[in-house]
């Protein structure tokens, strides 16, 4: 046992160490949720900002459009030229991809400055392709309402998922201590 322990050691430390982070990056996202003020920011301030960003990306291209609280879940309706296309929901902001991405990052960390510049670079980068994935896809809900299921289930997840991956694996082989 102790021979294959120190065979997969980095393994191992790589999997821990991304547990750990992990877990407690979506304990204060989860604790941020719960104490967020709904009566103000609705559903939450991050899913607000993003249904709110997404909304001026959208008018910015010529629609004309809005959005507003969903009155029967916690959620903001994209309304565009008087059709409701869309909702933002909280898994809809990118937190989740974040973490998802900042764990990785730290889980093969390279020096502590070059981990936390790439983190907080890679982490504005998935959130503006989010941005960018929400109004294409409110768009083309708009104008290929049949489209919806390979818009939303297929194509888009693609995009945000690949943005991630490609994210790593410049991670992986310029930026982290692993040995090559």
């Amino acid at each position: 046992m102790r021979i294959l322990l120190k065979k997969y050691k980095s393994v191992i430390r790589f999997i821990v160490t991304f547990l750990v982070v992990y877990g407690i990056l979506i304990f204060g996202y989860n604790l941020y949720l719960n104490l967020s003020d709904g009566s103000k920011y609705y559903p939450d301030y991050l899913t607000n900002l993003v249904a709110d960003q997404t909304n001026l990306l959208i008018n910015s291209m010529g629609f004309e459009s809005k959005v507003m609280p969903h009155l029967k879940e916690p959620s903001m309706k994209i309304i565009i030229n008087g059709k409701y296309v869309a909702r933002v929901i909280e898994g809809c902001n990118g937190a989740s991809v974040i973490i998802l991405f900042l764990s990785f990052i730290f889980a093969f960390s390279g020096k502590l400055k070059t981990t936390i510049l790439y983190g907080l670079a890679g982490s504005v980068v998935i959130y503006a392709f989010n941005l960018l994935r929400i109004v294409i896809l409110s768009i083309g809900l708009y104008q290929y309402p049949w489209r919806r299921d390979i818009l939303h289930t297929v194509i888009f997840p693609m995009f945000i998922y690949g943005t991630v991956f490609l994210l790593w694996m410049v991670w992986v082989n310029r930026f982290s201590k692993i040995k090559k």
